[in-house]
């Protein structure tokens, strides 16, 4: 008997960094940064997110990056070497 191997779609956390351009002012961009849990590579929430985005909103979108965790990582530690004093 042959088992095939089912792959189970794993939920990563997923930043979706996007300029847009501003509606009063096209010539400048604006950053919107967007979390959520996705599942890589067609990313469905991300699109249905874009998607809302360019039929209900007015800025124009110039680009988009996704960036997805590793899902294994380890912690990652960092000590301060000084003490800063802010008045």
């Amino acid at each position: 008997m042959r088992y095939e191997r089912l792959e189970v779609p794993s939920f990563r956390l997923t930043t979706a960094e996007i300029l847009y351009h501003m509606p009063d002012y096209p010539g400048l961009l604006q950053t919107f940064v967007w979390q959520t849990d996705d599942v890589a590579p067609h990313f469905p929430r991300v699109v249905r997110f874009l998607d809302f985005w360019t039929h209900s909103l007015i800025g124009t979108l110039h680009s988009v990056t996704i960036v997805q965790a590793d899902p294994c990582s380890a912690m990652r530690w960092t000590f301060a070497d000084g003490e800063f004093t802010i008045h």
